[in-house]
């Protein structure tokens, strides 16, 4: 099965490897999407594949990498659109 999720992580963040952790991550299960940095110190992201990788990749960002400390994650799960060829980090 398919899912799509909106991903809103919160705590320290940024500057501690997330965006690049959270894509090598992404690439290994086959997630497809895109990750940012908001500038209230977020992180925000939208997920897309098979339901247990989205699901393996969101456990992931609770954690966070290494020298994270993520203290929220808001998810919204959306209808599966398949609109991602890969997954990238915007900037």
């Amino acid at each position: 099965m398919k899912a799509r999720v909106h991903m809103l992580v919160s705590g320290e963040v940024q500057g501690v490897f997330f965006r690049s952790r959270t894509k090598y991550k992404a690439e290994q299960l086959g997630v497809k999407g895109w990750i940012r940095n908001l500038p209230d110190g977020r992180v925000e992201s939208v997920l897309e594949g098979e339901a247990d990788a989205v699901n393996s990749l969101v456990d992931f960002c609770r954690q966070g990498s290494r020298g994270a400390l993520v203290k929220n994650v808001d998810l919204t799960w959306e209808d599966f659109v398949g609109e991602f060829g890969e997954f990238e980090i915007k900037y």
